[in-house]
């Protein structure tokens, strides 16, 4: 017999959610494991003594983690998304019939918070993830990444002289309202003043009129009005702290970049931070080992070796390495030559021998584009009548070496980059922290930040990490909770063994209760 499901709602009825959630479900897990009430006395302080109640700062970064843990990066989309999901309910503490809170609340609730609350979280669960075994400490992996920004190159202004600023911004005014522009300019007058110099100027002038010519297969090319766009003539009034950035085979676009530092042992992300996207990546190497170092000491762990690409290579922050007792295994880049050929280096007395053995003496020590150098001269009548001069140096009246002040320190880094454990720990880094980012950016709600500001987009970042931390935490633990089985094989590893020598002695044992209680029957 066929039968219908008529649906009628009840006026009352006794519903309990920790009834309708499995034990193993994420959620549930999640909610056991995972304690923020030290958010209470943190977060204390940015709150009012009178007025209408906020919205509970456990319930917020509850919030935030589903966003990330279910890859919704909007906050309308995370509330929506909440209400339908029971075991979401669960874990947050609200009932079927409780009001969730308004999504506009998230936002302004993230913008109050400041930047150490977020790394607070972070590192409290890692301090978990610690604790359960799951980080080894002495080998971590560093790279970064770019992440577009809240921001769009439609919107992007030139940057003017200023005597001719408050003639543009008038400009930009009348035609913000017809184009699509942006309404209001959050950029200070500073970053709206153009501050390159005339060479530099020139130079993107240049590229500029080649880009156009040449690269004809990019869209716009060849057009009258394309551009080649620089974070020296250009700037974003949407997201002022947003740069223009791009990598090989990709678009330009405004972004931040996200570096990120992981363990080798479990793949456990052990810092990260939000930084501009208009420098090198060795700029900041610095700044992340002096921030992980700390808190890895922190909970009793020695950092030995730092993995990274060419990107991080500089004779500054191998330098900086050694005096932390941290082994670099980062190739040097491309530039580094290790000295003119032909010329040997003679430690001893720190001058270069050249092929006709004359002496290319230390004069000076400067800085050069942010990098210390050492300079090093022949004397005129040393090249003069050099059979060699014109292939060596040219209508120059001396030879003149300039090279990295660290090169002692570039020569050990190297040998250990191509040593045997070097090309191991190549592909240690290779298998470690760049699955690592495709992860966040295509899985976890990292492939675009929803906010303005580079602060704003540092708490992104660490709730995006935070999220990951707690999925490998979590897969970890369930993979520790054995069957009773498979404890009983654990508390008796030699069973097999036990029965084999013990089988024997049973069966006569059986064959002797056998015969007597036949006896007993006969009698």
């Amino acid at each position: 017999m066929q039968g219908k499901k008529n649906y009628q709602e009840k006026l009352f009825t006794s519903f309990r959610l920790s009834d309708r959630i499995p034990e193993e479900n994420f959620y549930r897990r999640l909610k056991e494991a995972l304690n923020l009430e030290f958010l209470y006395p943190l977060t204390q302080k940015f709150y009012g003594e009178s007025g209408q109640k906020s919205i509970d700062p456990v319930v917020f970064f509850k919030i935030c983690l589903v966003g990330y843990l279910e890859n919704i990066t909007t906050d309308r989309g995370v509330m929506n998304h909440c209400a339908m999901r029971l075991d979401i309910l669960y874990f947050m503490g609200y009932d079927v019939d409780e009001e969730l809170p308004w999504h506009s609340t998230i936002s302004r609730t993230r913008q109050l918070f400041p930047d150490d609350i977020f790394e607070e979280v972070f590192t409290r669960v890692l301090k978990l993830c610690i604790e359960a075994g799951l980080v080894s400490g002495h080998t971590q992996a560093i790279d970064s990444a770019p992440v577009k920004a809240n921001a769009s190159m439609d919107s992007l202004e030139i940057k003017v002289p200023a005597e001719e600023l408050e003639e543009h911004l008038s400009k930009v005014r009348v035609q913000s309202s017809r184009d699509r522009k942006a309404k209001e300019n959050k950029a200070p007058k500073q970053q709206q003043k153009i501050t390159a110099s005339k060479k530099e100027l020139q130079e993107i002038k240049s590229r500029n009129k080649k880009w156009s010519k040449d690269q004809d297969m990019r869209p716009g090319a060849k057009n009258k009005g394309s551009r080649y766009t620089s974070n020296k003539t250009h700037y974003s009034p949407t997201d002022p702290d947003a740069k223009i950035s791009v990598k090989p085979g990709k678009a330009r676009k405004l972004n931040y970049l996200c570096n990120i530092a992981v363990d080798t042992g479990r793949h456990i992300i052990t810092d990260v931070q939000a930084y501009l996207a208009d420098k090198k990546d060795n700029r900041y190497l610095q700044d992340a080992t002096r921030r992980l170092n700390r808190r890895l000491r922190r909970e009793g762990m020695i950092w030995e070796n730092v993995l990274a690409d060419a990107g991080y290579s500089s004779g500054e922050n191998y330098a900086y390495l050694e005096n932390k007792g941290i082994k670099s295994y980062i190739p040097p880049h491309g530039t580094y030559k290790g000295g003119p050929e032909g010329f040997k280096y003679i430690k001893e007395e720190n001058y270069w021998l050249c092929p006709q053995g004359k002496k290319v003496t230390y004069r000076k020590q400067w800085v050069r584009k942010g990098s210390l150098v050492d300079d090093y001269f022949t004397r005129r009548s040393d090249c003069k009548g050099c059979p060699l001069k014109q292939s060596c140096i040219g209508k120059s009246h001396e030879k003149r070496i300039t090279i990295t002040a660290y090169r002692e320190e570039y020569e050990r880094n190297i040998k250990r980059v191509n040593s045997r454990r070097g090309r191991y720990m190549k592909g240690k880094r290779q298998s470690t922290v760049e699955p690592v980012f495709g992860t966040l950016k295509e899985f976890l709600g990292l492939r675009k930040v929803n906010t303005i500001g580079i602060r704003q987009a540092n708490k992104c970042m660490h709730l995006a990490a935070v999220a990951y931390n707690l999925k490998k935490y979590l897969k970890h633990t369930a993979k520790r909770v054995k069957s009773g089985a498979a404890q009983s094989a654990l508390l008796f590893p030699y069973k097999n063994s036990l029965q084999k020598l013990l089988s024997p002695l049973l069966r006569n044992l059986n064959f002797v209760t056998a015969i007597l209680i036949s006896t007993r029957k006969t009698a």
